[in-house]
């Protein structure tokens, strides 16, 4: 009876719903994850643009810093005072961008819970084009071995889930 009744289920195309992957399930809620404090930290840097500007402003020529270490010279000097303040004039194209790429990751993480491959596509854009706006709104001086090391989790992620299309259609 058993026989007859899964070959008569098969024969009808009813078939069991493929189980989201452990690997794919972790991945996504900790991108899930990320998201949120993505959007808290967007707000609190469109928040703070000016005011953090100023303060750096304050900090050039400081006898403070005549004593500090060559790390701390670096991420205080001119250079970044010129993020800081592009970074401060274009907040609020920066703060879309982000809002609109953190959706693109969430609404992809999803889209992959469902083992839909085009999930990781829309992902991957939403995780890349932060980075390209990075470069276009501020340009390369944001990139500093610091951001640079926040890099590695992007690339990990996308190396990662690109591991699991394996299990999406």
């Amino acid at each position: 009876m058993n026989d007859f009744a899964s070959t008569n289920d098969h024969l009808s195309g009813i078939e069991e719903p493929k189980k989201l992957p452990s690997t794919l399930n972790v991945l996504t809620i900790l991108t899930f994850i990320w998201c949120g404090i993505t959007i808290i930290s967007s707000f609190y840097s469109f928040a703070t643009a000016k005011s953090g500007y100023e303060k750096l402003e304050k900090m050039q020529g400081s006898p403070e810093l005549e004593n500090a270490p060559e790390f701390v010279k670096k991420m205080t000097g001119p250079e970044m005072l010129e993020v800081s303040r592009k970074s401060m004039e274009n907040r609020v194209p920066i703060l879309l961008v982000a809002l609109i790429a953190t959706g693109l990751c969430i609404y992809g993480a999803m889209q992959m819970r469902k083992l839909l491959k085009q999930g990781y596509y829309v992902w991957l854009i939403g995780e890349i084009l932060p980075i390209i706006t990075t470069f276009i709104f501020i340009g390369a001086g944001a990139f500093s071995p610091f951001f640079l090391f926040f890099l590695i989790f992007p690339v990990l992620f996308i190396f990662l889930y690109g591991t699991q299309l394996k299990h999406m259609h």
